[in-house]
């Protein structure tokens, strides 16, 4: 601010201002009054001087304070009212009031923040009313002190004996040219002692924005030179300094804050989503959303107050002016209507006044689906037609309405029958395409009985309905039935008999007879059998009498629960059939005696103590022809035995006396409730038992070796049997003469040994099936080679080779020389060794019979054998045989697969007791033949 004038200038001119007016009035009032004028005029230039006076003599020092950055709510500035006071004036303060709203004084001058903030410079003042009601100013100016600072007292000041002058600075943004602009004038009080001149730096002077604030260097000026934005650059914060005419500073550096005082001149804005939805039918003041806006210009004032408004839709929605928030008018939406509403929406700054400036957008509000319409018919009578006799056929289709969003539960629609389905005739589906009703029939109807049906059907949806006044619909549907000629009829469809079991054969049960559905009548009907189980009914074709055929048994297990079924058929002269059931209920004679199902018992012997074992017994008929049970001894009871704690079916048969361990046979006589029965034998085992399962004894080792039972009797003598057979067969095998044995070949076989999976030579030997053999000819297909059958054959020397083709190949076989002749064992197959060429020789004869030829062979061969001795079985052939490897205490498997090697019989001492006996005989044998 400007310097304040001095006193004697204020006088000077209070004086001037009052002579001119004496001067004035002087001409005016009568010469007496003059001088009492001017004297109290005098008086009053003397008050007015020493009031001013006064003023002048008031020191107003600003407070200059260090505080953190950070300052927290409730955070003290300054704690007493000293630092306010009105230094050199009479009058005391009174009031104090703080032109910054984040800063608050109390009654006692203390400065205390009124919510957190932080802060780098902070320049507010505080208005100091005094007693006598005049205001002060004192400029409060806040700096943020450095880290050893901050451990001294929360309020650090300095003060010099030269003073800035400060002024409070604020600028209007978006003002209006002509620019530059002067703002405030600065100066320093030590201006009064040297000529000085100030300079200014920071933002808005030498950074961003550049060249925006000037200073006069000589008087201390301060410009703006363009307009300012707030919402841009709310607020400015430089320095300024003075300096003497040899560049020396003067005083402290003065921080300056200029504030931008805000405009209204941003139009508020929509921020966040505009798309709500709400259920349709929902309850008024139901929140649906809220709308937000926001407004660049200065919070917390009117510029940034905004009000909503509505301008449709109003009868649907509502709006909270100052919160956005959107609520549901009415319980009467309806998506149906209107599935999307669009709400056109105002929001304007000032409060809504007429001044302020606004928006309009428009806010999305989709109505979701509720199930508050019910599926309609589109007829009010539906009439369908369907043939009698048919089952699971469609029979109409249904289409209905809904109004609903389609596809989803509110939408589809399930039907039903809700009367006239008394007898479970129909069915209903839904077509999930069309979402029509599909009327099909369980069961054929009956034109006969009812030619006309009349239905109600009922639709519905997968979803309880919504509101008080909707309902289900129904609509009434009439179908016809078409009447067909049809099949006899049995009526009943099922016939219950009650028949006696064992009945005398021939005997009439019934009489089963069907109508024919058009006449009413049965003229011409035969009835046949379908299905009987027992063969116990035959039916009279002609009339249907239903007669016994075989004993009827109740026990039988064709009998289910006492009824025993048959089906019947029907034909009428057309052909047409018909069934029918008939369910025969047997009743039950007394037919069966009682009978005791498991007749060996088990006794545990107990030492002294006397032993009892429960006997039970059934009967197949029922009561009264069974139970209870009458159980007595027989005409042959020892008296060693009693009985007791009978019940319905069993008795407790318990010894009289003490009785060895043993088997015993006892007498019982069982009756029935009508005394039908007869005497049978229990055999009762009296053993030691090893353990009792569920109340049944077992018998111990030493029980069972006491007797045998009859399974095990028959057990050893099969063993016995057994054994004696093998002896006889090994003696015949080691005692058997060296005859000739001769195969005969009447069955035309050809004496072939050998089984084969085809009855004839396949297609792969019939080209070279044998390999002629050097000195052998072929006569009358069969194979000769001048074999003599005399006993005086000459002992074979063995010489091996390969001398026999088949199947196109070489078999590689060992060979013996008999006399003359050649014999050929079976050896591996070389397709290799030899050529087809040989064999095609054979195969151009035509005459040659394979399996006649080695039929032959072998007789010869075994002819042979049966003149050797009996060393030659093992010198015969050399054969190899898989060897069983070391440690095996058999060796090899079997005599001969070591030529000349010496037969042993140490085996027979490495059996077991069970073939104890049959080493015995073989060894025996061995050494009688030896």
């Amino acid at each position: 601010m400007r310097a304040a004038p001095r006193p004697e200038d204020f006088i000077r001119a209070r004086l001037s201002e009052t002579r001119s007016v004496t001067l004035v009035e002087s001409r005016e009032i009568p010469h007496t009054h003059s001088r009492m004028y001017e004297r109290a005029l005098f008086a009053l230039c003397l008050l007015t001087l020493v009031l001013f006076q006064s003023a002048a003599s008031c020191e107003l020092r600003p407070v200059l304070a260090q505080v953190p950055k950070r300052l927290p709510a409730g955070y003290v500035i300054s704690e007493s009212k000293e630092e306010l006071s009105l230094k050199g004036c009479a009058a005391k303060p009174v009031a104090f009031t703080s032109s910054d709203p984040d800063f608050a004084v109390n009654t006692d001058g203390t400065i205390i923040t009124v919510h957190g903030l932080e802060i780098t410079t902070k320049r507010f003042s505080v208005l100091v009313q005094d007693e006598n009601g005049m205001d002060w100013r004192v400029d409060i100016i806040l700096s943020c002190k450095d880290e050893a600072s901050q451990k001294s007292s929360s309020v650090a000041r300095k003060r010099t004996k030269r003073r800035w002058r400060p002024l409070p600075f604020s600028l209007v943004e978006n003002d209006k040219p002509p620019f530059p602009k002067e703002l405030e004038m600065i100066a320093s009080d030590s201006s009064v002692n040297y000529t000085v001149y100030y300079e200014i730096s920071g933002p808005g002077v030498t950074t961003d924005p550049v060249g925006l604030f000037t200073l006069n260097k000589n008087n201390g000026m301060l410009s703006v030179t363009r307009a300012v934005d707030r919402e841009q650059y709310p607020q400015f914060n430089f320095s300024a300094r003075v300096f003497d005419m040899s560049g020396k500073e003067t005083d402290l550096y003065l921080p300056i804050t200029v504030n931008v005082e805000d405009l209204n001149d941003n139009a508020p804005e929509f921020i966040g989503g505009r798309f709500f939805t709400v259920e349709e039918r929902c309850r008024a003041g139901t929140v649906i959303g809220q709308v937000n806006a926001t407004d660049r210009d200065q919070p917390k004032t009117q510029h940034t107050l905004i009000k909503f408004t509505l301008h449709n839709a109003t009868d649907m929605f509502s709006i909270d002016p100052f919160t956005g928030v959107i609520t549901a008018k009415t319980n009467t939406l309806d998506r149906e209507t209107q599935d999307k509403v669009y709400v056109e929406i105002e929001i304007r700054d000032m409060g809504g006044a007429s001044n302020g400036l606004f928006s309009r957008g428009t806010v999305v509000i989709t109505l979701t689906d509720v199930n508050d319409n019910p599926p309609s018919f589109k007829e009010k009578l539906y009439k369908a037609k369907v043939q009698e006799n048919q089952d699971n056929v469609l029979v109409t289709r249904i289409p209905v309405e809904d109004k609903d969003l389609v596809n989803t539960p509110n939408w589809r629609a399930l039907f039903e029958v809700t009367k006239g389905n008394e007898s479970g005739n129909f069915r209903m589906e839904t077509d999930p395409k069309t979402n029509e009703g599909l009327l099909y029939t369980i069961k054929g109807l009956d034109f006969e009985k009812t030619p006309l049906v009349k239905l109600e059907i009922t639709a519905r949806n997968e979803v309880p309905l919504v509101g008080p006044d909707t309902k289900w619909l129904s609509v009434p549907l009439e179908l016809s039935v078409g009447d067909e000629d049809e099949g006899p009829e049995f009526n009943p469809g099922i016939l219950y008999l009650k028949v006696k079991e064992n009945v005398a054969n021939g005997t009439v049960i019934g009489t089963y007879k069907a109508l024919d559905p058009e006449n009413k009548n049965s003229d011409g009907i035969k009835y046949y059998k379908v299905t009987d189980p027992g063969n116990w009914i035959t039916v009279v074709e002609s009339t249907g009498e239903l007669k016994t055929a075989n004993t009827i048994d109740r026990e039988s297990p064709l009998v289910h629960k006492d009824m025993y079924n048959i089906t019947i058929r029907a034909v009428d002269e057309s052909k047409k059939t018909g069934k029918g059931m008939v369910i025969i209920q047997i009743e039950d004679v007394n037919d069966n005696i009682p009978v005791i199902p498991g007749k060996d018992l088990i006794m545990c012997s107990k030492g002294d103590m006397l032993s009892s074992v429960m006997v039970e017994a059934v009967d197949m008929d029922k009561p009264p022809y069974s139970t209870p049970f009458i159980f007595d001894f027989g005409a042959d009871h020892d008296g060693k035995w009693k009985l007791k704690d009978t019940t319905d079916s069993s008795v407790v048969l318990e010894q009289a006396v003490a009785m060895p361990n043993g088997l015993y046979s006892v007498p019982l006589l069982v009756k029935d409730l009508q005394g039908f029965g007869k005497e049978q034998i229990v055999d009762v085992r009296v053993c030691t038992c090893e353990r009792e399962d569920n109340g049944l004894g077992i018998c111990g080792a030493r029980s069972a070796s006491s007797s045998l039972g009859s399974l095990g009797i028959l057990a050893l003598v099969l063993s016995g049997l057994l054994l004696l057979l093998l002896s006889l067969l090994l003696l015949f095998i080691c005692s058997t003469k060296r005859d000739k044995l001769y195969i005969s070949d009447d069955t035309g076989t050809g004496g072939m040994l050998l089984k084969s999976n085809t009855e004839a030579p396949g297609e792969e030997v019939k080209d070279g099936a044998l390999m002629i053999i050097p000195g052998t000819d072929i006569v009358d297909g069969s194979l000769q080679s001048g074999l003599m059958e005399s006993k005086n054959m000459t002992s074979a020397s063995g010489r091996y080779g390969q001398s026999f083709l088949q199947a196109g190949g070489v078999y590689n076989t060992t060979t013996q020389e008999f006399g003359t002749e050649k014999y050929y064992s079976s050896g591996r197959y070389d397709n290799n060794m030899y050529g087809n060429a040989a064999a095609q020789k054979l195969s151009n004869t035509g005459a040659l019979d394979t399996w006649k030829t080695n039929g032959r062979y072998l007789d010869r061969k075994l002819a042979y054998f049966g003149d050797e001795e009996e060393g030659r079985y093992a010198d015969d052939l050399l054969k190899t045989y898989g060897n069983e490897g070391m440690g095996s205490p058999a060796g090899s498997v079997g005599c001969c697969s070591i030529v000349g090697e010496q037969e042993s019989l140490d085996f027979l001492n490495t059996l077991g007791p069970k073939f104890r006996p049959l080493a015995d005989v073989c060894y025996t044998t061995n050494r009688t033949g030896n």
